[in-house]
């Protein structure tokens, strides 16, 4: 049980950013860095880290504008599956899951947090700064907690899920309500 929550707390860091949280397990592991982690572990270590902290000083650059945060929420969006299940399957070396099945739920967790985003910026018209420093906060506490505490990190990972089915449910709830005063 401890071993899927350590799975949907990276997975739900996934589904927040895509850069750091790859950059961050790569950190953690030590000397191996990326060598568990699926694709990665094929590219030069070098060569991943200057990507991954490139596209990360990137997000946070470029979210700052309204026009950046609209481009980066469809790269997030499109990827975030991927990163979440990549994120999944790094920790899926601990179970006796299948690793396909532990990609497909980390990749879904990830994309549903990732909805829910692009969901709450439309809605808002765009994202607080402290928002966004605190979903970095988060993604990077979510890795910590995956790799080193997977009890209070899964538990927040269903915090987030809570959360987003709350939220699901209110705009839907809204969007009735609206078609019902017409």
């Amino acid at each position: 049980m401890l071993e899927l929550l350590a799975i949907l707390s990276v997975s739900a860091a996934g589904g927040l950013r895509l850069a750091l949280p790859l950059l961050v397990i790569g950190l953690v592991q030590g000397e191996s860095l990326w060598s568990k982690v699926p694709i990665l572990a094929r590219f030069d270590p070098a060569w991943v880290v200057g990507v991954l902290a490139a596209w990360s000083g990137l997000e946070l650059f470029i979210i700052t504008h309204p026009w950046g945060q609209r481009f980066l929420m469809l790269i997030q969006l499109i990827f975030s599956p991927a990163v979440g299940a990549i994120l999944g399957m790094t920790l899926a070396d601990l179970t006796d899951t299948p690793v396909w099945l532990i990609g497909l739920i980390g990749g879904l967790l990830a994309l549903l947090l990732q909805l829910v985003q692009v969901g709450w910026f439309f809605r808002l018209g765009k994202l607080p700064h402290w928002f966004i420093i605190g979903q970095d906060l988060l993604c990077i506490l979510l890795v910590l907690f995956g790799v080193h505490a997977p009890k209070p990190g899964g538990l927040i990972a269903l915090l987030l899920l809570w959360l987003a089915i709350r939220s699901a449910k209110d705009w839907r709830q809204q969007a009735y309500s609206r078609r019902v005063q017409r």
